[in-house]
């Protein structure tokens, strides 16, 4: 029979033209099979000869197709047209010998057209679908009859053979939508992840341009409140808690103009290219001391199982790290845990906490739209944590605690990690 469609050249036409080839070999599975079987089963006699020259020559050019297609990473439309022009030769020549149009296996000659259809261009399609218009046309006029001796007989068998022709057809239509339905459902899928992500990247690089300016323009309130901040420290008619409160408002000030300095240095930095590998566990230890040095009234618990893999880490990671740690502590200002554990060659870092934890209907949306204020912080910063972990082949996902709380678990592949 001839050969079933493909499912997904639509899509890879490289990968079309070796699904064809593969496929061909079923081809010259049934066409050996009917010049074997239909003597012996119908006792209807074939020339054996001429039909297995057609079988061998098809088999030799389908060997050649495979060596070539193990080269070949791009296919144009005519290397497709002329292997559909080939296999719709060789079954032409097969009908020949057959019967020709009162063989009812000539209606198989069909899918081949709409092989092309499918997996051509415009004029290469109609091409091949005048071609095989001409060889039906042929191979009515120009034949080799079979000998049946009983009429009533032959009558039988082009019934069944039309009987067959349809359920393979039918069959065969039928597989071919349903395969190449889902193969343009996952298209659409990947397009549609796509525009979504172009999308997210835009909102990223939005909000880097009003960190720019935004950066810009606090530095000089910034800079009044450290020297107010700094007179109030040194008042000597304030009592020692006041004081204290003054001295930790003047360190967050400085820890704010230290952050403000390096956003345009980190700017525009996916990578530390040539900065210096650092262990796993010192990374993540470095970023828990520098949130808890911005944030010291909520106890940050840190539990390190990750050996120490060399890496070399994204600054925007960290800011996503940053930003999860950030999120639990407003949920929990009672305490946060920070867990790292090295599996299947990532590093796994979780973030738990005992809050009330995240709505399920926003999880769906957590990382891919900013929520609304409301929604107890889960907003810009997650927006920016998913893009940080995307870009690295990683992923976010969060789930329920135990006993109440969320756990977010942050993977990151360490071959995007390592130096």
């Amino acid at each position: 029979m001839p050969l079933p469609m493909l499912a997904d050249s639509p899509l890879r036409p490289a990968d079309a033209l070796r699904r064809l080839i593969s496929l061909r070999w079923l081809s010259l599975g049934g066409m050996l099979t009917t010049i074997v079987a239909v003597p012996w089963l119908l006792d209807i006699p074939l020339p054996a000869r001429p039909l297995l020259d057609i079988w061998l020559v098809l088999a030799l050019l389908n060997g050649g197709s495979l060596l070539r297609a193990r080269h070949l990473s791009e296919v144009r439309g005519v290397e497709l047209f002329l292997q559909l022009a080939i296999d719709l030769c060789g079954w032409s020549a097969f009908l020949y010998f057959t019967g020709g149009a009162t063989n009812p296996l000539i209606s198989l000659l069909l899918p081949l057209v709409a092989i092309g259809a499918a997996t051509l261009a415009a004029p290469w399609a109609w091409l091949l679908a005048v071609l095989a218009v001409a060889a039906y046309s042929t191979l009515w006029e120009f034949n080799e009859q079979l000998d049946i001796y009983d009429s009533g007989l032959a009558v039988h068998w082009h019934l069944a053979g039309m009987w067959l022709t349809f359920a393979l057809s039918a069959g065969v239509i039928v597989w071919y939508v349903v395969r190449m339905t889902a193969a343009l459902r996952l298209r659409d899928q990947a397009l549609a992840e796509a525009r979504e992500a172009r999308l997210r990247n835009e909102r990223i690089v939005a909000l880097g341009n009003l960190a720019a300016g935004a950066a810009h323009e606090l530095g000089t309130p910034l800079g009044t409140m450290a020297i107010l901040a700094g007179e109030l420290a040194r008042n000597p008619q304030l009592d020692d808690d006041t004081r204290a409160d003054a001295e930790l408002l003047r360190e967050q000030i400085a820890h704010c103009k230290t952050i403000l300095g390096g956003l345009t240095l980190r700017a525009g930095s996916l990578r530390a290219e040539g900065g210096e590998a650092i262990p796993a566990d010192a990374w993540l230890l470095r970023i828990a001391d520098h949130w808890q040095r911005l944030r010291p009234l909520v106890p940050l618990t840190v539990r390190c199982n990750c050996g120490q893999p060399a890496l070399v880490a994204d600054a925007t990671l960290e800011q996503a790290i940053h930003n999860l740690i950030n999120n639990a502590a407003d949920a929990c200002p009672a305490g946060v845990e920070l867990e790292a554990t090295i599996a299947d060659d990532a590093l796994l870092v979780r973030v738990l906490d005992r809050g009330p934890g995240m709505p399920a209907a926003l999880r769906p949306q957590a990382g891919r739209e900013a929520l609304d204020s409301r929604s107890e912080g889960l907003g810009i910063g997650l927006l920016l944590a998913f893009g940080a972990v995307e870009r690295c082949g990683g992923q976010i996902r969060f789930a329920s605690r135990p006993g109440g709380g969320t756990e977010a678990t942050l993977t990151l592949p360490l071959p995007a990690l390592r130096p």
